[in-house]
């Protein structure tokens, strides 16, 4: 015999199988030159122990050996010698061989016969399954692998070894000595052999397609061949996740002879880890561990497992581990082994009848919770039992989605809250739970949101209960521009709660705030409320007393400065903790048109720790427009767009949000983005609010940007009516009279420009900052020209240079526009050097569009074209480059402006310049960016 021809023969197979071949085609040609032996092949269920027989007994027919087969099974171990009789029986010579009573003489009459015939010929005697032999053929065996040292017999038997829960009887060689036997077991799988497995049958399949059938596979050759089986031809796309997508059923009906092999006290845990593993969060790990051992809490897990099977815990435990070094089971990042692909948890739970899958659910959430489980995977569990009607279901429930929400994990919240009301619960807390899941539901989109509102605000409960779910409806309804309904929800229960000055005062806080989204609410809620801050200010409170403030400076009526001297006064008032959000949310929004924009920083912030992202509130909604404002002050716009609450993209309806997403766009150079995202609302069926109007005038801008001044000043005009038809007439919220001014210069109407531009500069000094009244006086010096148009220009910059941290956004075009006015004028040095700064300025504030005009009026004046802006690491200057590699070694911003003393603002905006210089957006991309991380 050559030494390849086990080769040819087996390269089908898997190396693990490859090598279990070639030792036994070794010891076939040692039996053949007169040295027998006993070879024991072990291996779990569905290892290929039977494969690799065949083949060997294949390979010994080719060179001459007689082969003897048998093959065991459990309902022949009641009939005495039923192996030895499958291995005898074909062959004529022993067909006269009597069998009788007396066993020894049996085995000595089968012995000697045995011998003789290898005397003629070698003989391989396979026998498959040993462990499920009858016991005398068992015993017979055994004696018999004491003498074929010395016989042309190689004697060849599979045993499967794989660990059980209830233990296994010894195995076939443990009375032998190891000098006789020769043991090899067969491991499971690896990843790139059963990958290769996968492609011999389809070579095309994509990488995560046969990434998916090795896991689902387990290492294990017979559930992959039947895996491949149901999988057909093509015939999925994907790999399922339920045995109930595979046909004709190979895969399952597998698992299921798996399982029925191990026995059902194995089986039992089994299906047991399966229910448990169905409940937790997450698919399985898509790679294996190197050393494929349990982790500990493995461990924990066992005990479980064992209090619900009523089995050894120490058995559990080696069960998990053993699993998991078969490939099985795999330990996810928490630790707990689970089923490497759900189609194979799928299918161990197949024929479980749901009612009983549901019971095993609750008995697990019950004895984690008994054993100290936390409250995520109890509530996981829970969410797949039927209601358990116990007080301590609803309390872990709620434990679960409260720290899901703390995570930021509000689908898990949302979840776990509608699972919460399948228990019995009194209206009271039934109420509270309805606001909170309503409230989820809402911002989650979900139309489930209003409807479960309005179930809590018809439940008795706590009167300030009652008082947050009308709240919470009220902010629902005005978000879906229902502002009328949302109102008349309000008064309805402060009707109702008229013995509680407190919390009628903050419904008619609430009412004030959402009358904001329409003009004819709205002005009926002002009326009474400054009548009433007039007549009674404890009435309304502080929280009152500042929307009156706030109104007076929309409408024109009053400074920055006395504005700002009433809040402060407000602010130091004792707070109401039911209206202070009302009272901080307000103040944030004039600070910030203050230009006060560390104040109105620091009031969002206050403000928006006291809110919950469970309940409703219309101050959050308020706060998160202000910091947006903030940040489009300050020309900020990279972090604009990359905040979380640019979730507005997802609004049916136009926001306030979006109008900021717009400007930003636009601000960095990303026109066609915010042409897609202008065009996509019809803004005919949009509800008539303060938002509708902000969105215009960013269109207008946008429109006025591509060429369109007709389009724009269409936008301007009609923000600027539904403005004014709310008493809205500052420039303060929407400078709309300067941008139309702007269109028509651009159409050839100077005079009705300067008039524009007038009236706003007039409104503008009533309020009196630095961004308002500079703009003014930008806007007017470009529509009036000449020597004056010169001075106006001039005192716009001069203005906007003194103004405080946040006007530059305002500073850069006011240089343009003196630039401009300069080279009108034959100055064209002094002109190039306010353009130029003006570029340096907007290249700092990744302002695209502003520095484009800037190098497009240097153009005008003769100057040569400037350098284009510097990208990549080169071009950061060596403070952004400190910074950036600061950050890039793990440092807070708080932590390097303590390094470098400076404040924490100059830090980010170091940062934001960075990474639009960079190209990247987010703080884990700088080391590589950086070359940080690089090894030479």
């Amino acid at each position: 015999m050559t030494g390849t021809t086990p080769d040819a023969g087996t390269s089908v197979m898997p190396c693990e199988h490859r090598d279990a071949a070639r030792l036994l085609a070794a010891e076939a040609a040692h039996a053949r030159a007169g040295s027998g032996r006993l070879v024991l092949l072990r291996g779990a269920t569905g290892t290929g122990r039977t494969t690799v027989l065949e083949a060997a007994a294949e390979d010994a027919a080719a060179h001459g050996m007689r082969v003897l087969r048998a093959r065991c099974s459990p309902r022949d171990q009641a009939v005495p010698y039923a192996a030895v009789q499958q291995l005898l029986g074909p062959a004529p010579e022993f067909a006269d061989i009597a069998i009788d009573g007396d066993e020894r003489a049996s085995a000595a009459r089968l012995g000697r016969v045995l011998r003789s015939y290898a005397d003629r010929a070698p003989l391989l005697i396979a026998v498959d399954d040993v462990h499920l032999a009858d016991a005398a053929s068992h015993r017979w065996l055994v004696e018999a692998a004491r003498h074929v040292d010395r016989l042309r017999i190689l004697l060849v038997v599979t045993e499967r070894s794989q660990y059980d829960i209830e233990p296994s009887e010894p195995g076939l060689t443990h009375t032998l000595s190891p000098a006789l036997v020769r043991t090899h077991t067969l491991a499971p799988l690896t990843a790139k052999s059963a990958a290769g497995l996968v492609r011999s049958v389809r070579a095309d399949a994509p990488g995560p397609w046969v990434d998916d059938c090795v896991r689902a596979g387990a290492g294990n050759p017979l559930l992959l061949r039947a895996l491949l089986d149901d999988l057909g031809a093509g015939r999925h796309p994907k790999v399922p996740e339920t045995s109930a997508a595979l046909y004709p059923g190979a895969y399952p009906a597998a698992v299921s002879w798996w399982l029925e092999c191990a026995g059902p006290a194995t089986g039992e845990v089994a299906r047991i880890l399966a229910a448990l593993d169905e409940g937790w969060a997450g698919d399985p790990p898509a790679a294996l561990p190197a050393d494929r051992t349990a982790p500990a809490p493995a461990d924990e897990l066992a005990v479980l497992i064992a209090e619900l099977a009523g089995a050894d815990p120490a058995r559990v435990a080696g069960w998990l581990t053993a699993m998991t070094g078969l490939g099985v089971l795999r330990p996810d990042p928490d630790g707990r082994p689970r089923y490497a692909h759900p189609l194979l948890r799928d299918a161990v739970l197949t024929g479980v009848p749901a009612a009983r899958r549901r019971a095993a659910h609750a008995a697990a959430a019950e004895t984690m919770q008994r054993h100290g489980g936390s409250p995520d995977t109890v509530a996981r569990q829970l969410l797949l039992a039927d209601p358990v009607g116990a007080p301590w279901t609803s309390a872990v429930l709620q434990e679960a989605a409260s720290l899901a929400l703390r995570d930021g994990r509000a689908d898990d919240a949302v979840a776990f809250l509608r699972r919460v009301l399948e228990e019995p619960l009194p209206d009271g807390r039934r109420q509270r739970l309805l606001t909170e899941l309503g409230s989820l539901e809402y911002r989650r989109t979900s139309s489930a949101g209003i409807p479960r509102l309005s179930e809590a605000l018809r439940l008795s409960g706590a009167p300030q209960d009652t008082m947050r779910a009308a709240v919470a409806l009220g902010t629902a309804l005005a978000g879906r521009g229902r502002t009328v309904a949302a109102v008349d929800v309000l008064r309805t229960v402060e009707d109702e709660l008229t013995d509680r000055p407190q919390l009628v005062r903050t419904l008619q806080t609430a009412s004030v705030l959402l009358a904001e989204q329409d003009q004819s609410v709205r002005q009926d809620v002002y009326r009474w409320l400054r009548d009433a801050a007039e007549d009674s200010p404890e009435l309304v409170g502080t929280a009152g007393q500042a929307l009156v403030v706030r109104h007076a400076a929309t409408a024109g009526l009053i400074s920055a400065a006395e504005a700002m001297r009433r809040l402060r006064g407000l602010l130091a008032q004792p707070a109401d903790p039911l209206t202070e959000p009302f009272l901080l949310g307000t103040a944030a929004a004039v600070a910030q048109w203050a230009d006060d924009l560390p104040e109105a920083e620091r009031l969002v912030e206050r403000g928006l720790v006291g809110q919950r992202p469970d309940l409703l509130h219309p101050m959050l909604d308020a706060l998160t427009n202000v910091r947006a404002d903030i940040l489009s002050a300050r020309g900020e716009h990279g972090r604009l767009l990359t905040e979380a609450w640019a979730r507005d993209w997802a609004r049916s309806t136009p926001s306030n949000g979006h109008a900021t997403i717009l400007l930003a766009l636009l601000a960095t150079g990303q026109e066609a983005r915010a042409l897609r995202l202008a065009d996509g609302f019809d803004l005919r069926s949009a509800p008539d609010s303060w938002e509708l109007n902000r969105f215009l005038y960013a269109r207008g801008v946008l429109r006025a940007a591509g060429g369109d001044p007709a389009g724009a000043l269409h936008d301007f005009l009609e923000c600027g009516r539904r403005q004014s038809a709310r008493e809205v007439v500052s420039p303060v919220v929407t400078p709309w009279r300067s941008a139309a001014a702007e269109c028509r210069l651009a159409l050839g109407r100077p005079r009705e420009a300067i008039a524009l531009a007038e009236e706003e500069l007039r409104l503008a000094r009533v309020w009196n900052t630095p961004r308002t009244v500079g703009r003014s006086l930008r806007v007017l010096a470009s529509a009036t020209g000449g020597r004056r148009g010169l001075e106006l220009a001039q005192e716009a910059v001069g203005l906007l240079r003194d103004a405080p941290e946040g006007t530059e956004t305002e500073l850069v075009p006011a240089l343009i526009a003196q630039g401009r006015a300069l080279t009108a004028a034959g100055e064209r040095r002094r002109a190039r050097g306010c353009l130029r700064e003006a570029a340096e300025r907007a290249e700092r504030l990744g302002a695209t569009r502003l520095r484009a005009l800037a190098e497009g009026a240097l153009g005008e004046s003769g100057a040569r074209r400037t350098a284009p802006a510097r990208t990549g690491s080169g071009s950061l200057t060596n403070s952004e480059r400190r910074i950036a590699e600061l950050a890039a070694d793990g440092r807070t911003n708080t932590e390097i402006a303590d390094l470098l003393h400076l404040a924490r603002r100059t830090v980010e905006t170091h940062l934001t310049s960075s990474y639009r210089k960079l190209g990247i957006q987010r703080r884990g991309q700088l080391p590589r960016t950086l070359g940080r991380g690089q090894r030479p």
